[in-house]
């Protein structure tokens, strides 16, 4: 080649052109980039992450069983998330969930000895063999297992080829389990259409359905249902609340209410007390909403953040117990709970509410006994 000569040509070269976006960017993509699709999240996931989404998904399973309980440890005996039909647990109808974690969809060769577990401990009586078994893995299940999984009959002669390489002495560190004599027997009647396997999809289903899924994957809280509109005669959970309410407008006017029906003759506090069981309705609402939505415990810190909002205000000085609780509801209004996952969804008269479920647990008091 002559010097100087390259083997680059220009005609190689070519300017750098971006494909117009598929979408239009939003604030959202510039605060936190292009959203990661749920099921390729759940792929990366480290131990600990796939430990903690196993454990909320299994909560979408409660209602399916009369028990759900999770196994571990070196003594599972190969089961991991058992759900019991009826109060027999392992002596009567029951599924298994395996939870395996891999860095590759589940091949042939990772499950064999699963299975191998399961038809063991069976045959030994250590439970009655499950009505299902599911396979569940972050990175799903390879193509060559599932179609064993669809085949029980290819999948039964699999495990049998296998046996020896992968069960012989996977299943327990103490003894080889050779595949002969009884076990053979039990082997050939086992039923092996009941190992199946749970897909990425079925999991995020499952998943959305409990209160932990938007904190984990995002995507806002679902629509908030309208409150209920307060019975005509007031709830047993009311009784503290309103007991309280009593006792400011007894303070306010000098007199001593007893009941509610002895507000009819008086208008406007008549109005406040129908004003104020609209908002512990409210709150009340939130609180049912916030236990099928967020995790456990996000509602009583959002009690908290008001009740720190407004305590200052509660213990200060005013002429009497009605002025204290106007004072400390209109307070309430404006309490910033921007921190709380439940912000999004909370109404004004949410935050007011909450100020009487204070009341009734009695953190917040409307005429102090040292008044």
């Amino acid at each position: 080649m002559p010097r100087g000569t390259s083997l680059i040509e220009d005609a190689d070269l070519k300017e750098i052109k971006l494909n117009p976006p598929k979408c239009s960017a939003s604030s959202e993509h510039v605060q936190s980039g292009v959203p990661i699709p749920k099921a390729a999240r759940i792929r990366t996931f480290s131990p600990d992450d796939w430990e903690q989404f196993v454990e909320e998904w299994a909560t979408s399973l409660e209602s399916s069983y009369e028990k759900l309980r999770r196994f571990g440890g070196s003594g599972d005996l190969g089961v991991d998330i058992a759900g019991f039909c009826i109060e027999k647990g392992f002596k009567g109808v029951w599924d298994n969930y395996q939870c395996k974690r891999y860095d590759h969809p589940l091949r042939p060769s990772d499950a064999w000895v699963e299975i191998g577990k399961i038809i063991y401990y069976s045959y030994l009586g250590e439970y009655n063999p499950p009505r299902k078994y599911y396979f569940v893995c972050p990175q799903g299940i390879g193509t060559s297992l599932e179609q064993l999984l669809n085949k029980p009959d290819d999948l039964k002669r699999k495990i049998a080829e296998n046996w020896g390489k992968n069960c012989q002495t996977g299943i327990t560190s103490t003894k080889e389990i050779i595949l002969s004599d009884a076990l053979a027997a039990f082997f050939d009647n086992f039923d092996f259409s009941i190992f199946d396997s749970k897909s990425l999809v079925e999991l995020i289903e499952g998943h959305s359905l409990t209160c932990h899924h938007t904190v984990s994957f995002g995507g806002g809280l679902p629509f908030r249902p309208d409150p209920s509109f307060p019975p005509e005669i007031p709830a047993f959970i009311e009784s503290r609340y309103i007991r309280q309410l009593l006792d400011a407008y007894s303070d306010h006017l000098g007199l001593k209410f007893t009941n509610v029906a002895e507000l009819e003759n008086h208008t406007k506090l008549k109005d406040d007390y129908l004003r104020q069981r609209e908002r512990f309705y409210h709150a009340e609402a939130l609180r049912n909403f916030a236990r099928d939505t967020v995790p456990e415990g996000t509602f009583n810190s959002l009690q908290d953040e008001i009740y720190h909002g407004v305590v200052d205000v509660c213990e200060g000085c005013h002429t009497n117990g009605f002025e204290r609780m106007r004072a400390t509801v209109a307070q309430a209004s404006h309490v910033a709970v921007t921190a709380n996952p439940l912000a999004p969804t909370t109404k004004t008269q949410d935050r007011q509410g909450i100020c009487h479920q204070l009341a009734n647990d009695d953190r917040l008091t409307w005429v102090p006994d040292n008044e």
